[in-house]
């Protein structure tokens, strides 16, 4: 198969760029159309690079999820002291979902949901079951806390930011004097 133009590997970036920015401020109402015309490329450059809305916002998705791996195995996992990562990747999934609230709502009126799928869901599982491993061996974390109960955690947290319903910096804290030992 040969590598894509650099032209059309510009577009399809420019496409994304613009979709995350659209969805962000306008969540679920944006149309296929106004992305081109936001993008300033015709509707054709945008369907030949995704052919259906739902593959659009499953790229802007795919996009997020990667970001929020990146930063996780980046400046969370490296410091030595777990409540510290936990507290890092915790703020930061916060934060992604109180400023991408429109792309939250975006993401889960087309999938049912805004946790990740595929592969990246499969990598965000193992930052997680490396934190709370970590936690378990350092005595930071409750032997009986698993990676399933801090995705539901993580879970809760992205509602009430996203939501506005609450403070989540506070809910952060509950959530690691909740898992820590008693």
């Amino acid at each position: 198969m040969s590598r894509p133009r650099s032209d059309a590997e510009r577009n399809r970036a420019r496409l994304l760029d613009v979709a995350v920015d659209l969805f962000a401020e306008h969540g679920d109402q944006v149309q296929m159309g106004e992305v081109a015309r936001a993008a300033q490329v015709g509707v054709g450059t945008l369907y030949r690079h995704f052919p259906t809305r739902q593959a659009l916002v499953e790229a802007v998705a795919e996009q997020r999820f990667s970001e929020i791996l990146a930063f996780a195995e980046n400046e969370c996992l490296p410091n030595p002291d777990t409540r510290a990562a936990l507290t890092c990747f915790l703020t930061h999934v916060a934060q992604m979902h109180q400023t991408g609230r429109g792309l939250s709502g975006a993401i889960e009126a087309t999938f049912g949901s805004t946790a990740p799928r595929g592969p990246l869901a499969v990598e965000l599982l193992a930052i997680g079951d490396t934190l709370i491993r970590r936690g378990h061996a350092d005595g930071t974390v409750r032997a009986d806390i698993t990676v399933d109960d801090l995705y539901m955690l993580v879970g809760a947290l992205a509602m009430i930011s996203r939501g506005d319903v609450g403070d989540w910096r506070r809910f952060i804290d509950i959530i690691l004097d909740g898992i820590a030992p008693r």
